[in-house]
């Protein structure tokens, strides 16, 4: 059995020292911080700052993780065909995008996440203040651990509830605190086996063994921060269930039978409650669901896997995603995530058929390596490597990089033949 710290009022006593202590504990973090260059450097900082089982969380897939890594594979298996002498000047890129009404000044955003702050406890906050400050798109997770006062445009997910009083209640608070967009996630009817999280003891909220406070000694910034800081809840389900009692609220509640006819009912319900609001299907690989999604009245379809968490050799999102963007059209919203690691991967994404990419991973592991400061240092990362992308690719704007998609973005193949593109068309996706 576990326990949690706060249970004894460890935080009262510890908090008015934060102004003292943090800075001499996060010294390492902050110098491991500003050393990164890349996602994958961030993903080394986290893992040094962070709680072993909290980056076992973050980190993981489900069963023997083969979805996780064949994510990130999809996208080294696609070559850049660039083209030279296209005149190109960092002034004359335009890396801003349009998804369900919005004007994003990126292509690109931060994936809603449950419990943030057990990575860092500046958490949601800290998320929100970075896309507010980059005109990103926010989304927020139904299991947050903080509300915070974001701007629009602003998105709030969803999970598949069997309450439907539940469903109405949070559809009620999405529309009351003025959320643009809705994202029902239909990819979490049943949870997926996460074998990583069972050896290291992981709960929802996380409670703490021998074991993990002997992990939580060796990871002092994280665990001063926990201990010093107010407990997390989880702040829109709060006055339905305690924290505790959080994990077999999600299990009871998880309506592996919702169908095709609930999500209608879903769909007519937000746009009811929210006129002009708009509403993503998330966890679509098919293009027959897809298609379905569109002509119910849905305003866009998320291709995703889960982050590889849910069910193991499930596609990669980016291999699934042409062939979905063939079924919608050119004009219906597509949004893709899962494998990203890079700016490259994100024009690539952009390419094939993506209206916007949904990074997961990637922010949180600037989250767990630094707050606020390693959300911002991802953004930075990630912004350079697609600016950088699309000026050697020889393209300004994401809707030139469309168009030339399927000219510009290749499968690799060994043959003479396929490199020199005989399989491809000229022109774009769309």
């Amino acid at each position: 059995m576990g326990w949690s710290p706060h249970s004894l009022g460890v935080h009262k006593l510890l908090g008015p020292l934060r102004p003292l202590v943090t800075p001499v504990v996060d010294a390492a973090s902050r110098r491991r911080l500003a050393r990164c260059v890349n996602v994958a450097d961030l993903r080394i900082a986290a893992e040094k700052r962070m709680h072993r089982m909290c980056f076992g969380y973050l980190d993981s897939g489900a069963d023997d993780e083969v979805t996780l890594r064949r994510s990130k594979d999809a996208f080294l298996e696609r070559e850049l065909h660039y083209r030279v002498l296209a005149g190109t000047r960092p002034e004359t890129l335009d890396a801003s995008a349009t998804l369900m009404g919005s004007d994003l000044a990126l292509p690109f955003f931060s994936c809603p996440c449950a419990g943030n702050r057990m990575f860092h406890t500046e958490g949601e906050v800290a998320a929100a203040a970075v896309a507010r400050e980059r005109g990103s798109l926010y989304c927020l997770s139904t299991l947050a651990t903080s509300t915070p006062d974001q701007k629009p445009p602003r998105l709030f997910q969803l999970y598949v509830w069997k309450d439907r009083a539940l469903v109405r209640r949070m559809l009620d608070l999405a529309a009351s605190a003025d959320f643009d967009h809705l994202a029902l996630t239909v990819d979490l009817t049943w949870f997926g086996n996460r074998e990583r999280d069972k050896r290291q003891g992981f709960t929802i909220p996380p409670s703490y063994s021998a074991r993990q406070i002997l992990d939580g000694v060796m990871a002092p910034a994280w665990t001063w921060d926990l201990l010093s800081s107010d407990p997390y809840t989880y702040a829109n389900i709060d006055e339905d269930v305690p924290a505790e009692a959080l994990a077999a609220f999600v299990n009871a509640q998880l309506a592996c039978d919702f169908d095709w006819d609930d999500a209608k009912w879903l769909v007519g319900e937000w746009k009811r409650l929210r006129p002009g609001g708009t509403i993503a299907l998330k966890g679509v690989v098919r293009p027959d669901d897809a298609l379905r999604a569109r002509d119910l009245g849905f305003d866009c379809v998320w291709v995703s896997n889960h982050g590889g968490r849910q069910l193991d050799t499930a596609p990669a999102p980016l291999d699934v995603l042409p062939a979905i963007r063939e079924a919608v059209g050119c004009d219906f919203d597509l949004i893709l995530d899962g494998g990203v690691q890079r700016g490259t991967d994100i024009a690539k994404a952009l390419a094939l058929g993506a209206s916007a990419v949904g990074v997961g991973k990637p922010f949180l592991y600037g989250l767990g390596a630094g707050g606020k400061a390693g959300v911002d240092k991802c953004f930075d990362v990630l912004d350079a490597e697609l600016r950088t992308c699309m000026g050697l690719l020889g393209v300004r704007t994401v809707a030139e990089l469309r168009e030339h998609g399927g000219d510009l973005v290749r499968r690799r193949h060994p043959s003479f033949r396929d490199a020199q593109g005989a399989r491809y068309a000229p022109g774009g996706l769309c």
